[in-house]
C-alpha cells in the first residue's frame, strides 16, 4: 500500500517538475518580446543631416580710406558710421582753429531751440524726426548691459548726432517769423563759419562710411589673392572677435554688397574643396549665409588657404577684421533613418520594414550619411531601370514611406 501511494506521488512530482519547466520555457520565450528594447523598430520621419567644421578667419573687403591733410585737427562725422554715401557726398570733415568755441555757440543755441519749441506747442511730426527718434531707441536699446566703455561713447556720439539733425529739422518747419526760426538761422551761420574754416572730405565712391579704419585696407586687397601666406595672416596677431577701435584721423567707404573671409585649414573635407564650390557659413549672429569658394592655394607645410566670397550680412562684419564661424560643407533635408536600419548586401542598400509583424525588404538610396545616421528616398523608376529591374519587377516593389516602422538590426 504504501509502495503504491510512493509510485503515485512520484508521478505527480515529474508531472509537476514537466509543468513547471513548460512554464519556465513558455516565461523566458514571450518575457524576450515583452522585454524587447523598444528601440529595435525606428519610425522614418523628416529631417537633416550636415557636415559642420569650426574655424576662423580674415576679412577682406574692398575698401577705401579717405584721408585729409588736417587729420591732427581731429575730425567730426558727418555722415554716421555704418551709413551708406553717395558719390560726392560729405563724409566727414576736421576741426578748424577756434572751432570749440563755435560748437559751444550751437549747443547752446540747441538747447534754446529746444526749449522754445517745447514752449511753442508741439509740431507734428514728420517722417523724417520719426526716423531719428527711433534711431535714437534703438542705439538707447543696444547700450543696455554695456560694460565697454569705448563702446558706450561711439553710442553717445551716435545719440549726440542724431538729436542734432531732429533739432535742425524741427527749426527748418517753425514759422519763417518765430523766435526759433531766428535761433535756427543764427545756428546754421554758425555752422556755415566751421565749414569755412574746416577741411571737408568728400566721398569719391559710393559706399558704406565707417571710422573703423586698422591700417589693414591698403595690405588685404581684393584685386588677386596670391599674395595670401599663413605666416601673413598669423602675423597680424589679431584677437578672434575683438572690433576695430574708431579712428580720430581717418574714415573709409566699404562695398557693403559683398566681401572675403580667408581661412586656413588643413582638415580631411577642405583638402577636397574645389574653387567654385557652393558651401554655407554660420557666422557668430547663428546667420547662414551662402558662400562661394573663390580662391585655393596649396601650402608646403600641407595647409590651405580657402577665400570665400559672401553676399549677404556684409555690414554685419564691417566692424571685425578676424572672426570665427563654422563651415557646412554639406546640408540635406529628407528621411531620415538609423544606420542600424541598413542592410547592405551585393552593393545595394536595404532596410526591413514591419508590416503587422512581418519583416519587408525595401530597396532604399542613401543619400547621405554620418556615424550614426542617414538620409534615404527610393529609387525612381528610371534608375531602377537603368540598375536592370524588369518594368514588371518594379512595379512589384515595394517603397518606403514617412512615418513607416524600419527595424534596427
Amino acid at each position: 500500500m504504501k509502495d503504491k501511494q510512493q509510485a503515485v506521488i512520484n508521478r505527480i512530482k515529474v508531472i509537476g517538475i514537466m509543468v513547471f519547466m513548460i512554464l519556465l520555457i513558455f516565461l523566458v520565450t514571450n518575457s524576450t518580446k515583452i522585454l524587447k528594447n523598444p528601440t529595435d523598430i525606428f519610425i522614418v520621419a523628416n529631417g537633416s543631416l550636415s557636415y559642420e567644421e569650426p574655424t576662423e578667419g580674415y576679412v577682406i573687403r574692398e575698401e577705401t580710406v579717405l584721408q585729409g591733410e588736417n587729420h591732427k585737427n581731429g575730425m567730426v562725422p558727418i555722415v554716421s558710421d555704418n551709413q551708406r554715401a553717395a558719390k560726392g557726398e560729405a563724409i566727414f570733415r576736421y576741426y578748424s582753429n577756434g572751432e570749440e568755441a563755435i560748437v559751444k555757440q550751437i549747443e547752446h543755441l540747441d538747447e534754446e531751440i529746444n526749449i522754445a519749441l517745447e514752449n511753442s506747442g508741439a509740431l507734428l511730426p514728420t517722417s523724417d524726426i520719426v526716423s531719428l527718434e527711433k534711431q535714437i531707441e534703438n542705439v538707447v536699446n543696444s547700450m543696455y548691459d554695456l560694460n565697454d566703455m569705448e563702446k558706450i561713447q561711439e553710442h553717445k556720439k551716435e545719440i549726440d548726432a542724431y538729436i542734432s539733425k531732429k533739432t535742425k529739422i524741427k527749426g527748418a518747419l517753425s514759422p519763417s517769423d518765430s523766435y526759433v526760426k531766428t535761433l535756427t538761422s543764427q545756428r546754421e551761420a554758425l555752422e556755415a563759419e566751421l565749414e569755412e574754416g574746416s577741411e571737408i572730405i568728400y566721398a569719391p565712391i559710393s559706399g558704406m562710411v565707417s571710422y573703423r579704419v586698422d591700417g589693414l585696407e591698403e595690405v588685404l586687397g581684393i584685386e588677386n589673392f596670391d599674395y595670401l601666406s599663413s605666416d601673413l595672416l598669423k602675423g597680424f596677431n589679431l584677437k578672434v572677435g575683438s572690433t576695430i577701435p574708431p579712428n580720430e584721423e581717418k574714415g573709409k567707404l566699404v562695398n557693403n554688397f559683398h566681401c572675403y573671409i580667408a581661412t586656413i585649414m588643413n582638415s580631411e573635407r577642405a583638402s577636397v574643396a574645389n574653387v567654385g564650390d557652393t558651401v554655407t557659413i554660420r557666422l557668430s549672429t547663428a546667420n547662414e549665409v551662402d558662400t562661394n569658394i573663390v580662391y585655393i592655394k596649396e601650402e608646403d607645410d600641407g595647409n590651405r588657404i580657402i577665400v570665400f566670397e559672401i553676399e549677404k550680412d556684409v555690414a554685419d562684419l564691417i566692424a571685425y577684421r578676424k572672426i570665427s564661424f563654422d563651415i557646412i560643407w554639406w546640408k540635406y533635408s529628407g528621411w531620415k533613418i538609423s544606420n542600424a536600419a541598413i542592410i547592405e548586401e551585393d552593393d545595394k542598400t536595404y532596410v526591413e520594414r514591419n508590416k503587422a509583424g512581418y519583416a519587408e525588404k525595401i530597396l532604399v538610396k542613401v543619400l547621405r550619411q554620418n556615424d550614426t545616421f542617414s538620409i534615404v528616398n527610393n529609387y525612381t523608376d528610371e534608375e531602377l531601370l537603368e540598375m536592370g529591374y524588369t518594368e514588371e519587377e518594379i512595379a512589384e516593389r515595394n517603397s518606403l514611406k514617412l512615418y513607416d516602422e524600419i527595424i534596427l538590426h
